[in-house]
């Protein structure tokens, strides 16, 4: 473990800038989303951070240097990256835990999703890290393998988790070398939202289901030109950003969709990735922009869904209490439609780990371990309020859960889900997807240069 923390430590030093205030156990604030964009809702917590003059806060209530909040003596300090709409849900888990007057109460300080996890790296290289942290499990590998995040089974074991209330695939995710390194919170999946007053004006009719019948990309297509038939100017029939995670992330449906290999071998040592269908579903995402269905300079797609300015929009499941809290939004949500010859989405899941700390003590090591613990399994049903999906079956299987709006219309997203690959490298991938997908969206290259460059990048991550 020391020496995974060395090499952590070498590659950080690098970096330009330093912790200098304290961490651990004396850190205030409620900032908590997954998605570096600003929502309307999120509630602005920038006063509770304010209780020192060094903390330095956004508008969001989000910290950009969360070693110097001040915070409350004997708590435990929870780092969340959650600010993009589901933040809100967190804060309110964490004050119904701190209500129970548990062992040790919890602090949360909310990071710019952006910046998360590499100042999540440096503090805890640096001995400065959170008692409680968030990974996806797109980055859990890599945190694994660096050291930053500890085993948790023998505190697990001692407080009585129930593993058998997860999912097979979440719990695999966690797993590594027959160890479980984090708890379970959630899947989420790129779903559709759709504006129902939009489609009624442009005369698209829903199922008896309530959802949008979408069984090819003809049908697709058919809605959108209805769509657009009716939308002003400045309106669009899709919502989606105009480069970035959103684009990439249709482009992992799409690719799936038309029966793409996987992009690595199981080894993870040897790029496989079908170069012509990767060209493929880059073209069909090229000609949504192309045709006309999606307006250039979209950067925040949720804001401009809830606006009321897109019949669709293509975005994450943590929008929908987002959505729902906004005033005259008559909206619907489904599963991302099967387009092509199989049924996927892209999907990524968020789980609470524990990271590396030699100067916590056991007895505030199986503390955090108890609230994790109660974040997913307790607090599973308000934390699917947010719109994520709950890693716990006993709430999937809920009349709570079913009962609630929206969820149980894209909880089948879980079927069709394909999660990134289980390698220590896939976030370096992931940032070569986008940045090479770019590069098509923006009319810098063609699909094919973009993949052919694409792939030898994915070949140097792996080497």
């Amino acid at each position: 473990m020391e020496k995974k923390l060395l090499c952590v430590l070498v590659a950080v030093s690098l970096l330009t800038f330093f912790f200098t205030g304290c961490s651990g156990k004396n850190a205030d604030s409620t900032a908590n989303t997954d998605n570096g964009q600003k929502q309307t809702d999120v509630t602005d917590t920038k006063d509770k951070a304010e209780s020192t003059d060094t903390a330095d806060v956004n508008e969001d209530g989000t910290v950009n240097n969360p070693e110097n909040v001040k915070t409350e003596e004997g708590k435990l300090v929870f780092w969340s990256l959650f600010s993009g709409g589901d933040g809100t849900f967190m804060d309110t888990i964490i004050s119904d835990y701190n209500a129970t007057n548990p062992t040790t109460g919890v602090q949360s300080i909310m990071l710019v999703w952006g910046d998360y996890y590499t100042k999540l790296q440096t503090a805890v290289a640096a001995k400065k890290g959170p008692d409680i942290g968030v990974a996806h499990v797109s980055k859990l590998p890599e945190l694994v393998e660096q050291g930053v995040v500890i085993p948790i089974d023998d505190y697990s074991g001692e407080i009585g988790v129930d593993w058998g209330q997860y999912t097979d695939t979440t719990k695999n995710s966690v797993t590594f070398d027959g160890s479980f390194y984090a708890m379970p919170l959630d899947t989420h999946a790129e779903i559709l939202y759709f504006n129902k007053d939009i489609l009624e004006n442009a005369g698209v009719v829903l199922n008896a289901a309530g959802q949008l019948d979408i069984g090819s990309e003809a049908d697709f297509y058919a809605i959108l030109d209805k769509i657009k038939a009716v939308l002003p100017d400045g309106a669009s029939p899709i919502a989606i950003t105009n480069s970035g995670d959103d684009p990439y992330r249709l482009w992992w449906a799409v690719y799936f969709q038309m029966n793409g290999t996987a992009l690595v071998d199981e080894e993870g040592t040897e790029v496989t990735m079908d170069k012509d269908i990767a060209v493929k579903a880059a073209d069909f995402v090229k000609g949504l922009y192309d045709r006309g269905y999606v307006s250039q300079g979209i950067d925040d797609h949720q804001a401009f869904f809830q606006s009321g300015q897109a019949g669709l929009c293509i975005g994450g499941t943590w929008a929908t209490g987002a959505f729902e809290q906004t005033e005259n939004l008559n909206f619907g949500a489904q599963s991302f439609p099967q387009l092509f010859e199989k049924n996927a989405c892209w999907a990524d899941a968020h789980t609470l780990i524990i990271p590396y700390n030699k100067d916590r003590t056991e007895e505030e090591t199986k503390a955090a371990v108890e609230f994790i613990y109660n974040v997913s399994s307790k607090g599973a049903a308000a934390w699917a309020k947010s719109g994520q999906i709950p890693s716990n079956k006993s709430v999937l299987d809920s009349q709570e859960y079913l009962s609630m709006d929206y969820r149980s219309d894209y909880k089948g997203a879980l079927d069709t889900a394909v999660l990134p690959a289980k390698n220590p490298n896939f976030y370096a991938m992931k940032d070569a997807m986008i940045t090479n997908l770019n590069t098509i969206w923006t009319g810098q290259t063609d699909s094919a240069g973009a993949i052919d460059s694409l792939y030898g990048e994915l070949e140097m991550n792996l080497n």
